[in-house]
């Protein structure tokens, strides 16, 4: 049961990166802040991963 949220938590947390992400490529910024933003997303959903797994 435990593997099971585990799970659907990194599935979910998952999803959302890849919705702001897609969200960050609608956005009418220049290229390199667009670039920017996609990697500060990027950081932030690895560590949310990261948290989920125990790692932290």
């Amino acid at each position: 049961m435990l593997g099971a949220s585990v799970l659907i938590g990194i599935l979910i947390t998952f999803l959302v990166i890849v919705l702001v992400l897609y969200l960050v490529q609608r956005l009418p910024l220049d290229g390199r802040t667009r670039q920017i933003v996609q990697v500060i997303v990027i950081i932030i959903g690895i560590i949310s991963l990261l948290r989920y797994l125990s790692v932290w």
